[in-house]
């Protein structure tokens, strides 16, 4: 399991190819017109196999969050390669590989246009306009106009802050996502990012005569350190909320909130898609996966966001501070990475268990 890790986005988008090629899934490419590192050409991959009837369908998609696509695609990988020793699943699969290409070859959380896409996904009638009211009072803090320093005490004022406002208020007022500052923290963009108009275009295509959807959209970064929780963006029914509690534990997901794991965010995927009604049946849920501490994230989101705009984009300092960032969402301990890929299949297993009603 450990051997479905790639060490970067060229080396994860062929191997996910070959594993998916080998299966005789069909493939498709959708570029985004730019360029990784070594020139290389940015694509989103998506790969779904042709079991019959396509009535149930289980989609898994990664690296929403760029630098998130390390883990998502080695998930994506270790169960295809596990799929071809053994047999796939009696149903249709869709794999979107790669959701955010640019985040994850530059080793960025968000977009080429640093938009959080996790932000931009708004229903109709919602505006591209805000920010949280407490966001103004904090950019300074969160967006400084220059280079990271190791000897600016970061920590301490963030600490500072959280004792005079609560944990719950700053979560909000910094995470809800803001549409005012185009080179701030979790900005959610001025319109649809590509990543929304290629899944508007084509995920009722992929989808075509379902009645039942179990989308798994993996993620890294809150909750403890290798534990998953499903985080639930939108209203469950009934029928959604029993699915959840047989097939995964009662405890096993929970709703957006202040208080738990997850924060209320505006733009997310999964109300987005339970929003279009592409079956009768679409249960979304963004499996979250905990890495290292609220102030260490929101200093290394700081510290890569600092580097990007306003670093020398070829100096050591960016260097160090992008694979800091890149272990913050993708710890290179074998005990996290083989952790959280064992659950990962098991909660694909149950996917599929409860797709197929071989629940036991």
């Amino acid at each position: 399991m450990l051997t479905a890790f790639s060490p970067d986005y060229a080396t994860a988008r062929r191997r996910f190819r070959e594993a998916a090629d080998r299966l005789g899934w069909s493939l498709e490419a959708h570029s985004i017109g730019s360029t990784g590192p070594e020139g290389e050409e940015l694509t989103i991959d998506i790969g779904y196999s042709a079991a019959e009837p396509p009535d149930k369908i289980l989609v898994i998609s990664s690296g929403v969050h760029g630098v998130e696509g390390f883990f998502g695609s080695a998930v994506q990988i270790a169960l295809l390669e596990l799929w071809a020793s053994t047999s796939p699943p009696p149903i249709r699969c869709v794999f979107l590989h790669a959701l955010n290409p640019f985040g994850f070859a530059w080793l960025r959380r968000c977009d080429e246009n640093n938009v959080d896409p996790n932000r931009n996904f708004l229903l109709p009638g919602e505006s591209y306009q805000g920010a949280p009211l407490q966001y103004a009072s904090l950019d300074k803090l969160l967006n400084p106009r220059c280079p990271p320093s190791r000897w600016e005490p970061f920590r301490l004022k963030a600490f500072w802050k959280i004792a005079r406002t609560g944990v719950s208020p700053l979560r909000h007022a910094i995470a809800t996502g803001q549409y005012e500052y185009p080179q701030g923290l979790f900005y959610g963009g001025a319109g649809p990012t590509a990543m929304q108009n290629l899944l508007e275009t084509n995920l009722d295509r992929w989808l075509a005569s379902s009645q039942q959807v179990v989308h798994l959209d993996f993620h890294t970064g809150l909750g403890r350190q290798a534990a998953c929780k499903f985080l639930i963006d939108y209203q469950l029914s009934d029928r959604q909320r029993a699915w959840l509690v047989e097939w995964f534990g009662a405890d096993a997901f929970e709703n957006c909130n202040s208080e738990g794991v997850a924060y209320n965010a505006r733009g997310g995927l999964g109300r987005w898609c339970v929003s279009r009604n592409l079956a009768p049946d679409y249960l979304f849920a963004c499996a979250e996966f905990g890495t290292y501490g609220q102030i260490s994230m929101l200093s290394g989101l700081r510290s890569e966001n600092q580097s990007h705009h306003w670093g020398n984009p070829s100096s050591a300092s960016t260097a160090r501070t992008k694979q800091k960032f890149k272990e913050l969402f993708c710890p290179a301990a074998e005990s996290w990475r083989l952790s959280v890929i064992n659950t990962s299949v098991d909660l694909v297993a149950r996917a599929v268990c409860g797709l197929t009603g071989n629940i036991s």
